[in-house]
C-alpha cells in the first residue's frame, strides 16, 4: 500500500486549469521566440513548457462596434442606363434651345415695312430701332430686302426729331453703326446715301462726348473728310443757288396757298379753291417739259448723283463744324475745336459760297475766343483764374471780423470790453 500511495489519482499536470475564483496572471513573455537547434524533434514534449506567445495574442479583443448608419442615397435603386438616341449618336452635337426662330422672307419684309412706319414716332423710335437691329445680327438684310431696309433709315432721318436730340441719340447712334454691317447689300446710291446719314447720327453725335479721346479722334474724322471733298466749282455754286430760289419761291407759293384757304369761300362757286385753272395750266407746263426735255444717259445720271452725294457731305461736315464750335466753352475741347476750325478754313475752297460764308463766321468767333485765352481770359471776356484767385477777388472787399462771430462789420467796437 505504501507503493501505491497515489493510486486512483489522476497524473498531476501543468496545464491543468486554476480555479476561475483566482485569475491566472499571464506571465512575463520574451521578446523573441526560443528556436531548439536540435532537427530531430520538431514537436515538444508534453513535460515541455509551453512556447511563448506574442503580445498582441494576448490583448483583450474588442467587442464589434455597431455597424455605422446606412445612407438613404446608397438605398436608393441605381439608375438603368438608358438606351443611346441614335440621332444625338450620329450627329455627335449637345443638345441645345433654339431661341430664334427662322423667318421667312416675306415675314422679314413684313417686320420691316412695319418698323418703318414706327420708326417715324419719337416715342417709338427706341424699340424700333432695336428691332432692326436685330434684322442686322441676324442677317435678314440681303438684296431682295436691302430696299426695306433702306425704307427703315429713310424713316429715321426723315423724323421731325433731330438726329442730335438728347431723346433719340443713343438709338440712332446705335442704329446706324450697326447699319454698317450691311453697307455691301444696298446699290451705290444707297451707299452714298447712307455715308451722309452715318456723319450726320455717329460723328455728329459723338462730338457732343464727355469722352476727350472720343473726341479727338472724332474730330480727326471730319479733318479726314474735309480733305477728301473736290474743290468746289462755279457750277455748284449755281446750282445751290439755284436751289435757295426754288426753295423760297416754295414756301411764297406754300404762305399763299395758306392765306387763300384762310380766306372766306362763297357757297355756291363750283371752283372755290380756284384749282382748276391752276390744274389745267400745271399740266400744260408739265406736258411743254416733258416734250422739251433731254433723255438723260446713263453719265448723266451718274453725275447728278455724284453732285447730289458732294452736297449732302458737304452740308453734314458744316453740321459737325457748328456743333464742335458750340462746345467752346468746354476747357479741354478748345485746342481741338482750334486744330479742326483751322482745318476747315484752311480748305474753305472745298465748300461751295453759302458753306464758305458760314465757315469764315465760324472761324472769326473762334479766333476772336482763342485771342481771349491768350491773354488768360475766359470765353466770356472776364480774366481767367483758378479758385483760389476766384475767392481773394471775392473776399477781398468784404468785411469780416477778426474776432469771427464778434463785430462782423468788422468796426472793432468790441475791444475795449474784450480787453
Amino acid at each position: 500500500m505504501a507503493d501505491d500511495l497515489f493510486g486512483g489519482l489522476p497524473p498531476p499536470s501543468s496545464a491543468n486549469p486554476l480555479p476561475s475564483s483566482v485569475p491566472q496572471q499571464p506571465k512575463p513573455k520574451p521578446k523573441f521566440a526560443a528556436f531548439t537547434t536540435d532537427s530531430s524533434s520538431s514537436t515538444p514534449s508534453p513535460a515541455e513548457a509551453p512556447q511563448p506567445v506574442l503580445k498582441s495574442a494576448l490583448k483583450k479583443r474588442k467587442q464589434p462596434s455597431e455597424p455605422n448608419p446606412v445612407l438613404k442615397s446608397a438605398l436608393k435603386r441605381p439608375k438603368q442606363p438608358s438606351e443611346p438616341n441614335p440621332e444625338a449618336t450620329v450627329s455627335g452635337k449637345k443638345l441645345r434651345f433654339k431661341t430664334t426662330t427662322d423667318a421667312s422672307e416675306q415675314q422679314v419684309i413684313e417686320a420691316m415695312q412695319k418698323i418703318a412706319s414706327h420708326i417715324k414716332n419719337s416715342t417709338k423710335f427706341g424699340k424700333a430701332s432695336k428691332l432692326a437691329i436685330q434684322l442686322i445680327q441676324a442677317g435678314s438684310v440681303n438684296a431682295e430686302t436691302s430696299d426695306y431696309f433702306f425704307s427703315i433709315l429713310e424713316a429715321a432721318m426723315t423724323s421731325s426729331t433731330s438726329c442730335t436730340d438728347p431723346s433719340i441719340r443713343a438709338d440712332i447712334h446705335a442704329l446706324f453703326s450697326t447699319a454698317q454691317d450691311a453697307y455691301e447689300c444696298l446699290n451705290k446710291k444707297q451707299k452714298n446715301q447712307l455715308t451722309t446719314w452715318t456723319i450726320r447720327a455717329v460723328v455728329a453725335n459723338d462730338l457732343l462726348t464727355d469722352d476727350s479721346f472720343l473726341f479727338s479722334k472724332t474730330a480727326r474724322q471730319v479733318q479726314e473728310a474735309i480733305s477728301n471733298l473736290p474743290v468746289a466749282t462755279e457750277d455748284d455754286d449755281r446750282d445751290e443757288s439755284a436751289v435757295l430760289k426754288e426753295e423760297t419761291k416754295t414756301t411764297d407759293e406754300d404762305n399763299l396757298m395758306k392765306k387763300d384757304m384762310t380766306s372766306e369761300i362763297p357757297e355756291e362757286e363750283s371752283d372755290p379753291f380756284g384749282l382748276d385753272a391752276f390744274l389745267a395750266a400745271s399740266s400744260v407746263k408739265k406736258g411743254d417739259r416733258v416734250k422739251g426735255k433731254k433723255v438723260a444717259t446713263p453719265k448723266d445720271r451718274e453725275e447728278e448723283e455724284t453732285k447730289r452725294f458732294l452736297k449732302s457731305q458737304r452740308e453734314a461736315l458744316v453740321l459737325c463744324l457748328e456743333i464742335a464750335a458750340r462746345r467752346y466753352k468746354i476747357p479741354w475741347c478748345q485746342t481741338v475745336i482750334d486744330i479742326l476750325a483751322k482745318h476747315a478754313f484752311d480748305n474753305i475752297r472745298r465748300f461751295t459760297s453759302k458753306q464758305r460764308n458760314a465757315i469764315e463766321k465760324l472761324w472769326a468767333s473762334i479766333r476772336e475766343q482763342h485771342n481771349r485765352r491768350k491773354q488768360g481770359k475766359t470765353v466770356t471776356g472776364k480774366l481767367d483764374m483758378n479758385g483760389f484767385e476766384w475767392l481773394q477777388e471775392k473776399y477781398a472787399n468784404e468785411k469780416i471780423s477778426i474776432r469771427h462771430s464778434v463785430g462782423g462789420s468788422g468796426d472793432r467796437k468790441t475791444e475795449m470790453w474784450l480787453g
